[in-house]
């Protein structure tokens, strides 16, 4: 068993009855090839709640001064996580996330860069829409809803991929491509609040 599926069979124990994860959508990950997984912020335990309920491993972008910390950053690299630097342009990151994708695997973003204080969906940054157009990876919004209350019920739903052919054929610009993607996410959020998702 490598380091990541211990490490996702832990922290689903504690975190699955904590927090009675739903999972609506799981048939619609990609089984293969490379997947930019796009996902509302609303808690700090959004990256394990995504690690422990997406079928493939995730590499996500974690601020780069965790890497710094005693023991959390080696246990932060060896679970696929890579260093950004906040508020700059950080080179390496992108050529990084690129690599991810174009090598088959799953890169896992959060738009808003930060979490939203309110619950509510934020704007994206302009990150995921140069993902998206820089590779030919699938694009699959998810969205996380839920209190982080214990025993109060955390859902997270997988969309399908989105359609990316005429964001691509018109060379969009990043930042639409990143507001495309962001409609994904909310149509899963109000999708789920109109009682549509079951």
């Amino acid at each position: 068993m490598s380091f990541y599926q211990f490490a996702k069979t832990v922290v689903a124990t504690l975190l699955k009855p904590s927090f009675r994860i739903k999972i609506i959508g799981k048939e619609n990950f990609p089984k293969d090839g490379g997947v930019l997984l796009c996902t509302n912020h609303i808690n700090n335990l959004d990256p394990p709640v995504v690690g422990i309920t997406c079928p493939r491993p995730v590499s996500f972008m974690a601020k780069a001064e965790l890497f710094d910390v005693p023991i959390l950053g080696n246990i932060v690299r060896k679970v696929r996580a890579f260093p950004v630097k906040r508020g700059m342009s950080d080179r390496e990151a992108l050529r990084n996330g690129l690599k991810i994708l174009k090598d088959g695997h799953v890169l896992g973003l959060f738009p808003e860069g930060t979490r939203s204080k309110t619950g509510e969906l934020g704007k994206g940054l302009a990150g995921a829409g140069f993902f998206a157009m820089r590779t030919d990876a699938k694009i699959v919004p998810c969205a996380i809803i839920g209190d982080y209350k214990f025993l109060r019920r955390i859902t997270v739903i997988y969309g399908k991929p989105l359609n990316f052919e005429e964001m691509r054929e018109k060379k969009a610009s990043a930042e639409e491509a990143t507001d495309y993607i962001m409609q994904g996410i909310k149509e899963l959020i109000d999708s789920h609040n109109n009682g549509n998702i079951t």
